[in-house]
């Protein structure tokens, strides 16, 4: 049973019907609730996700507006200047020594992540990660996508309904029943009356109905590391054959950032910052002068601005009895790194991988799985919190987040570390890691941390470092020659004649 609908909604109810046929899946969704529908971002998982799904991926970039996403490049977070800009690309580098790979890296002559992946250099001229000939979810570069989040959840929606098998309730959840035990039995409806279940999978946002409401769970509130509690959205129209970028641009501002995506029909845009540190007058001015710089033969005046207010925070528990958490009924932090829907991801595959065939082994399960994502949530409010530390900038906002007594122990302890050896997967070794070193190393050595003296030890692949690195600049060189635009890229799926071919296979 899955009361709410939404991504984390249909998401679940697709995964869990195509994996799991014998299962009776039933989805309540209020008509009363709208879709927040601002999360755009995905990571790679989203390829794997979809195909386990059955959605093409021409069906899915076609229905919800989508384009590639190969990573986020942030503006101004080192220090503000003109030339402050670093990437944090989805391909890795070669699988080597980091102590080696550091080492061969100049930094007076290129970024960290030029050296090392050929991903920027593509984003840089705003290329597809694939070839139009290549197999459904495989390119010549790691990628995820940006989308519209309301068609997203509309697809989600068809598949599992008219494929999949899904019974969907559309009714207004009004009461919730609980079990002699202490499980929910049912929830009660407006108009549907008493739905029971086994199972029941709390997708309701931020009300959290199931998991707060009726089970109590408390949240963990992290705000005291992650200052931004606000964001101002904007959808931006777009010329049809203008470029699409390849990356999530983030723009770093005086107390906050602007998240910039692009897709075919237009840009999603959103002033991210800390009321503490900035007014909301102060918010819009900021956003107003991003689109000037940006978007100069658009009007602001002619857009809709939405508001949207949240708090960093998770559950202390997300399986409670037989109810579990997915979405932002699990928790929420700042929409950096796109790590929203990943969770979801992450969370569907968990309990399928760990399904209780009955009421006795979820305890276990509930458990484990309670455990990992602790983990994995703590891992990503580190992820999140280095991206602001090694900077120098001066503004009030960003100097509160240097101070000390706002990092976390762990992340604190890694630091001091990395000043004597690069990130590796040594410092990283749980198997839940949600950012592997590779990450860590994009971020620290784009946000200016002066890379490591040599180590003592020597490795034995420092020549194959050099080739590897060799290799990485032939291949960035290539892959700009032979790569379509995403403009072209997508305009060619979407043509007439590709539109013809599709109906003719149908």
């Amino acid at each position: 049973m899955i009361v709410g609908g939404g991504t984390a909604g249909w998401l679940a109810a697709c995964r869990i019907a195509a994996a799991a046929p014998s299962l009776a899946v039933t989805l309540i969704e209020s008509p009363d609730v709208p879709i927040i529908g601002v999360g755009e971002g995905t990571w790679p998982t989203m390829r794997g996700t979809l195909s386990r799904i059955g959605i093409g991926e021409a069906e899915f970039l076609t229905a919800c507006d989508a384009s590639f996403k190969q990573g986020s490049r942030f503006d101004g977070w080192r220090d503000g200047t003109s030339n402050d800009r670093y990437h944090h690309p989805f391909t890795t580098p070669a699988d080597l020594s980091a102590h080696d790979l550091t080492h061969l890296w100049n930094p007076v002559e290129s970024s960290f992540a030029d050296r090392v992946s050929a991903q920027p250099h593509v984003c840089a001229h705003d290329l597809a990660p694939r070839q139009q000939g290549m197999a459904e979810y495989a390119g010549a570069l790691n990628y995820a996508y940006h989308l519209d989040a309301t068609r997203f959840a509309a697809l989600l929606r068809r598949t599992a309904t008219e494929r999949l098998g899904v019974t969907h309730v559309r009714d207004h959840v009004t009461d919730v029943d609980a079990a002699v035990n202490g499980d929910i039995a049912a929830v009660g409806t407006r108009t549907s009356g008493r739905v029971d279940g086994d199972l029941f999978l709390d997708c309701t946002g931020h009300a959290a109905l199931l998991i707060g409401g009726h089970c109590g769970v408390p949240l963990i509130d992290r705000t005291d590391i992650l200052f931004n509690d606000r964001a101002l959205a904007v959808q931006v129209p777009v010329v049809p054959d203008s470029p699409i970028a390849s990356q999530t641009n983030a723009t770093a501002h005086a107390a906050g950032w602007i998240w910039d995506i692009g897709l075919p029909l237009r840009r999603g845009i959103g002033c991210v910052y800390a009321s503490d540190f900035m007014s909301d007058d102060r918010a819009a001015e900021t956003l107003t002068a991003h689109l000037a710089r940006t978007a100069p033969d658009i009007d602001p005046a002619s857009l809709s601005f939405r508001s949207l207010r949240f708090r960093s925070a998770h559950r202390e528990r997300f399986w409670h009895g037989n109810c579990l958490a997915i979405g932002l009924s699990a928790g929420f932090l700042e929409p950096l790194e796109a790590s929203a829907i990943v969770m979801v991801e992450l969370s569907i595959d968990s309990l399928l991988d760990g399904f209780p065939v009955n009421r006795d082994a979820m305890a276990l399960h509930a458990r484990r799985f309670n455990d990992r994502f602790r983990y994995r949530w703590n891992r990503i409010v580190d992820f999140l919190k280095l991206h602001y530390v090694p900077g120098v900038r001066d503004e009030p906002y960003w100097r509160a987040h240097r101070d000390p007594a706002s990092i976390p122990d762990r992340l604190r302890d890694l630091l001091a570390l990395w000043r004597t050896q690069p990130p590796s997967p040594a410092d990283l070794d749980h198997a839940d890691e949600i950012f592997p070193a590779a990450s860590y190393r994009y971020v620290l050595y784009g946000m200016g941390v002066a890379p490591p003296p040599p180590a003592p030890i020597r490795t034995g692949t420092r020549d194959a470092a050099a080739a590897a690195l060799y290799q990485t600049g032939q291949r960035a060189r290539i892959l700009a020659a032979s790569l379509p635009t995403n403009r072209a890229y997508l305009n060619t799926l979407n043509s007439p004649a590709t539109n013809a071919a599709k109906a003719a296979n149908v």
